[in-house]
């Protein structure tokens, strides 16, 4: 069996969190639609925040599909870096006086599924089927 042969397929798991992941960064890249087009007073994250969680889900879509076609482990870890980043940017919700109690809830789930999200995507993959000689 060459070396090529030998690679491992992905779980039920890895797929579950990629497809997972690749929801979470399909409504990140949704946040380069909500930067406000000049200066702007309005309660919400800055400017900076929004732009790099919209960067973060395109890196995550991308990951997530070079995760599901190679299964290549590479990918997966791409995928697992861009979710916590992006979670780390949607933490100061969770301590912000003035942050409605919806944004809240929803960011504490967010958080939640990252966390899920991570652990499935980085479980161990199928390994490859032994090659019996004789």
């Amino acid at each position: 069996m060459s070396a090529k042969e030998a690679v491992s397929s992905l779980t039920r798991k890895n797929k579950v969190g990629l497809a997972l992941a690749g929801v979470l960064g399909l409504v990140d890249t949704m946040n380069f639609l909500d930067i406000p087009a000049g200066d702007s007073d309005t309660a919400g994250p800055p400017t900076a925040v929004l732009f790099a969680d919209g960067v973060l889900g395109l890196i995550t879509v991308v990951a997530v599909l070079y995760a599901w076609r190679t299964a290549n482990r590479t990918g997966s870890r791409v995928v697992a870096g861009s979710r916590i980043l992006s979670a780390i940017t949607a933490l100061p919700a969770l301590f912000v006086s003035g942050v409605a109690a919806w944004v809240v809830a929803l960011v504490a789930v967010f958080v939640v599924l990252t966390v899920v999200v991570t652990a499935l995507v980085l479980s161990r993959p199928a390994p490859a089927p032994d090659v019996v000689t004789g």
